[in-house]
C-alpha cells in the first residue's frame, strides 16, 4: 500500500507512469559495454566485469553495516566481527585493481562495524584519517548513549593522492570577533553577519540528514546526505574524474559526481532504489544545488543556504 504524504512532502517517488519509463532505462552489464555514467542493476561481482582496471580516480563505499536491516530486494543480518570481517573479504578485494594509483577510497560505517572497515584499509590500502559526522537525527536510547555519529574512513593506494583542502572549506560564524589595528582577522564583516572560513577538520557537525521536505530524500532506509559525499567528491577528485559507488543506493554518489562535474559508475541490486536514483539523475538536469553548499563555500547546519 502507498504511503499517504502531507503536501508539503517532496520525497522522491516513483508514479506508474514513470516506473514504466523507468524500467526500461535500468542498465544491466550482459547489455551493454559503455560503463561511464551509468548505474548497473547489478551486483558488485557483474559490475567489476565491465569497468577497466586502473580506471576509478575515487571509490566511495557505502556497504551495508553490521546491523540487520532489510534493503527490500536484499535483508542483512547482523553476524560477530569476525563473520562481518569475512563478508567484506568477499568483496572489497575485488574492487582495488580498478583502482588508478592515484585514486582516494572513503569507506563508511557506524561504531559498530568502524573496527572492521578499519582492518580494510590498513590490509589493502595507506589509512590517511578517519573522518566522524554528527546525525542529528535518530532515536533516543532509555539505556544506553544515544548513537548520533557515523565514521568514514580515508584511504589511498599510495602516498601520491589528489586532495584539495580549499574547496571544501566551511563557512563558520565568529563567537569572538578579534580585530589587529581596528581591522578583522582571518573574519569578514558581511550583511548576514561575522564570518570566516575555515579548514575542514575530520569532525563534521554540520550534516542535515534526508528528511521528508528535502527534494532529495527517498524512502532508503540509509539514505547519505548530498552535502556529505559532495565533501568527499571535491576534496578527492577533479572535475572529469570517475568516481565509483558499488553500494549505489538511491544514487547519492551518482546524483553528487553529475552536479559537480564529475562522471560516476556504480552498482544496485534492488530495481526500485535504482529508479529513485534515475528520477534524481533526470532532476538533476534542471537543478544542481546542494543544500548547505553555495558559491564553493560549504555552509554550517540550518544556516539557510
Amino acid at each position: 500500500m502507498e504511503k499517504e504524504r502531507a503536501p508539503r512532502n517532496r520525497t522522491v517517488t516513483i508514479s506508474d507512469e514513470e516506473k514504466t519509463l523507468y524500467e526500461g532505462k535500468l542498465c544491466k552489464v550482459e547489455n551493454t559495454q559503455d560503463y561511464v555514467d551509468h548505474i548497473f542493476n547489478d551486483p558488485l561481482e557483474e559490475l567489476i566485469k565491465i569497468v577497466p582496471e586502473k580506471s576509478v580516480d575515487l571509490l566511495i563505499l557505502d556497504p551495508p553495516y553490521n546491523l540487520s536491516k532489510d534493503f527490500g530486494k536484499m535483508k542483512f543480518g547482523e553476524r560477530s566481527d569476525e563473520s562481518y570481517e569475512k563478508y567484506l573479504e568477499t568483496w572489497f578485494p575485488m574492487l582495488l585493481p580498478l583502482l588508478k594509483d592515484t585514486a582516494s577510497v572513503y569507506l563508511c560505517g557506524d561504531w559498530k562495524c568502524s573496527n572492521s572497515l578499519y582492518k580494510m584499509c590498513e590490509k589493502y590500502l595507506k589509512t590517511q584519517n578517519r573522518i566522524t559526522w554528527q546525525r542529528e537525527k535518530g532515536r533516543g536510547a532509555a539505556h544506553n548513549w544515544k548513537n548520533c555519529t557515523e565514521d568514514i574512513w580515508f584511504a589511498t593506494v599510495s602516498d601520491d593522492f589528489y586532495f584539495d583542502v580549499d574547496a571544501v572549506k566551511q563557512k563558520r560564524r565568529v563567537i569572538a570577533p578579534y580585530k589587529e589595528n581596528g581591522v578583522p582577522k582571518d573574519w569578514e564583516d558581511t550583511e548576514d553577519g561575522k564570518f570566516r572560513l575555515t579548514c575542514p577538520s575530520n569532525f563534521w557537525d554540520d550534516i542535515s540528514v534526508p528528511f521528508w521536505s528535502m527534494p532529495e530524500n527517498t524512502d532508503h532506509p540509509t539514505q547519505k546526505p548530498e552535502k556529505l559525499f559532495a565533501k568527499l567528491i571535491l576534496a578527492s577528485s577533479r572535475p572529469g574524474d570517475l568516481v565509483m559507488d558499488p553500494f549505489m543506493g538511491s544514487g547519492t554518489t551518482a546524483v553528487v559526481a553529475k552536479k559537480l562535474g564529475r562522471h560516476f559508475v556504480g552498482s544496485e541490486i534492488n530495481p526500485e532504489y535504482c529508479m529513485w536514483a534515475l528520477k534524481r539523475l533526470d532532476m538533476a538536469e534542471s537543478d544542481k544545488s546542494i543544500q548547505g553548499y553555495e558559491d564553493g563555500v560549504f555552509y554550517e547546519r540550518n544556516s539557510g543556504k
